[in-house]
């Protein structure tokens, strides 16, 4: 008889698991079972926000691989509409409610692969049922607010709750449908991902674009009309809204996990092995955005929710469930977003993360220009490092700027992960065209005041 596989989660990391153990092991070895309670497999959350800004005009476009794909050409069982409410390890079955047809199943497993992501984070004020309140975690999420965007009486303002990375995106698309944005964030500038004086950069541009930025306040509440949004209630008072979108960040999505006995880590997310075992649960792997992770930089696990790692780490899931061997190294938080017309990239920690994980350090900020300064279409560029004292170890990289700024991230990416000095950094054989960039190229820059700074002769 067949092993059976089940994989709870049909996005990136479970499909990504089923798919590889798929390709390393045929029907008659390994069975696989793959429950998504959506309607949708394997897409891009990310692209959500482009989606609504009409950048990206069709749905489909989000969609890597639909469930019929999975079962034609991977003879993947995906049950859509499939909620899993339960798992038994002492019987090695799940529970799955499917929605369409109000009614259980059980399935039992010989290996289990948890993958079911991150939950938005909902405070209670936005737990009640106004019509008009919309996270943006799915494809079903997107659509229901498109939906209310076009319904008339169409929604001229906006309220988006929260300054991360989906909140600053969302703001922006709202902006481009023609809608009056106010975002509100209770830190002292939107992008906490950043340092407080790169967020500031980016707080500027989206005023620059019209967009309300509210910092320093926190949401309390919510004031209805005949069942809508009329406003968002503050600690500053209230804002109008006729549509409302949290952009408050995830938590790993590890109830059922937890309810099953599975161990979690300190960052709330479940621990695994460099192979993606759940250690002391024999035949239980998982991956994505409910795992924690090994960050590279400070040693200390955390939670990184990013598409990236889910795909890689599921794909790690599947190599070895087939038969062969791969491991997960571990992450070193590199990101990049858009945000009007800046490009933000990040890697590393930030000063805080520095300061919790017991380093000592120097920060430099060096400004520049994206190529040669005579060249048409130069633009302004920040980087921003954080080094080792007295090592000088890079630690962490900001880059804020309109162009070429996410490039360059991904060589602050390649020196971190590999533990270069600023000092050998300053040495790097960078690419030089006046139209791609100038003769000392930013990165190198910034390596220099970094090593500056180091030695007591920087500012």
């Amino acid at each position: 008889m067949a092993e059976r596989m089940i994989v709870v989660g049909g996005d990136a990391a479970g499909m990504s698991a089923a798919s590889q153990a798929r390709r390393r092991r045929d029907r008659t070895d390994l069975e696989i079972v793959a429950f998504e309670r959506g309607h949708f497999t394997s897409y891009s959350a990310c692209r959500i926000p482009y989606w609504i800004s009409g950048l990206v005009p069709e749905r489909d476009q989000l969609v890597a691989r639909a469930p019929e794909a999975f079962r034609d050409d991977f003879d993947i069982d995906v049950r859509m509409r499939h909620e899993v409410t339960a798992i038994d390890l002492d019987r090695r079955e799940v529970v799955a409610r499917d929605l369409d047809g109000d009614r259980e199943v059980r399935v039992g497993f010989d290996t289990l692969v948890y993958a079911t992501g991150a939950r938005p984070v909902q405070p209670e004020w936005a737990r009640d049922d106004v019509a008009g309140v919309f996270g943006v975690q799915t494809l079903d999420d997107g659509a229901a607010l498109l939906d209310w965007l076009e319904r008339e009486p169409r929604p001229r303002h906006a309220v988006v709750v929260g300054g991360g990375y989906v909140g600053v995106e969302m703001a922006e698309a709202l902006v481009q449908r023609g809608l009056s944005v106010q975002l509100v964030e209770q830190a002292a500038q939107p992008m906490s991902t950043v340092d407080p004086d790169m967020g500031e950069l980016v707080a500027e541009a989206m005023r620059g674009t019209g967009i309300g930025i509210r910092t320093g306040m926190k949401v309390t509440g919510l004031d209805e009309r005949d069942g809508r949004i009329a406003a968002v209630v503050t600690t500053e008072g209230p804002i109008p809204a006729d549509v409302v979108v949290l952009g408050l960040g995830v938590r790993p999505n590890t109830a059922l996990a937890e309810a099953a006995g599975l161990p979690l880590g300190p960052s709330g997310a479940i621990r695994v092995d460099r192979r993606m075992r759940v250690p002391g649960v024999p035949g239980v792997w998982a991956a994505g955005d409910c795992v924690e992770s090994l960050h590279r930089v400070s040693g200390m696990p955390v939670h990184v929710p990013l598409g990236t790692h889910a795909n890689k780490q599921g794909r790690v899931v599947g190599i070895n469930i087939g038969g062969g061997y791969a491991t997960f190294p571990g992450v070193i938080g590199t990101a990049v977003t858009k945000v009007c017309d800046l490009e933000v990239g990040r890697t590393g920690l930030r000063e805080q993360d520095a300061v919790k994980a017991g380093f000592e350090f120097v920060t430099v900020l060096a400004e520049s220009t994206n190529r040669a300064g005579y060249y048409p279409g130069a633009e302004k560029m920040t980087v921003k490092l954080i080094a080792e004292r007295p090592s000088g170890r890079l630690l962490g990289a900001q880059i804020v700027g309109r162009s070429e700024a996410a490039k360059r991230i991904d060589a602050l990416a390649v020196a971190l992960w590999n533990g270069m000095t600023v000092d050998e950094m300053t040495a790097l054989d960078l690419g030089y065209a006046p139209p791609y960039a100038p003769v000392w190229d930013p990165v190198l820059i910034a390596a220099r005041k970094a090593v500056d700074a180091l030695a007591g002769t920087g500012r």
